[in-house]
């Protein structure tokens, strides 16, 4: 399975764009809600991620939880998460149930007082 659709790549592209335009105007860029929920099905680390470099588009930015009890929000290579694999060759996942029900910064706030990522 494609880790993000072309239409999550779109989205991720076009929220990228809109808050680098935002910033220009020195604007507060905008808290967008996820537009992507990785998973790791053998651990604990989520990714839940809302823009892409349009420089550089295996630059994600979003909040990272590797599952030690430190979620933060920043930036990760999309190839790095895609080359890792798990027992018997699991692989990261797609959640494509998620709907996203608050903004990044929301899932933030309450990823660092449960020290994890609820989503």
């Amino acid at each position: 399975m494609k880790l993000i659709t072309k239409e999550q790549e779109r989205q991720m592209l076009n929220n990228s764009r809109w808050n680098a335009a935002r910033t220009a105007r020195d604007e507060e860029p905008e808290d967008f809600r996820p537009v992507v929920k990785l998973f790791c099905p053998w651990g604990a680390a989520v990714w839940l991620l809302t823009e892409l470099d349009p420089d550089e588009p295996d630059i994600a930015f979003g909040l990272c939880d590797l599952g030690l009890g430190f979620p933060e929000l920043g930036a990760v290579r999309l190839s790095e998460i895609t080359a890792l694999s798990g027992p018997g060759g699991l692989r990261i996942e797609r959640d494509r149930q998620f709907r996203p029900a608050k903004t990044l910064a929301a899932y933030a706030i309450e990823a660092r007082g449960q020290g994890r990522v609820v989503a």
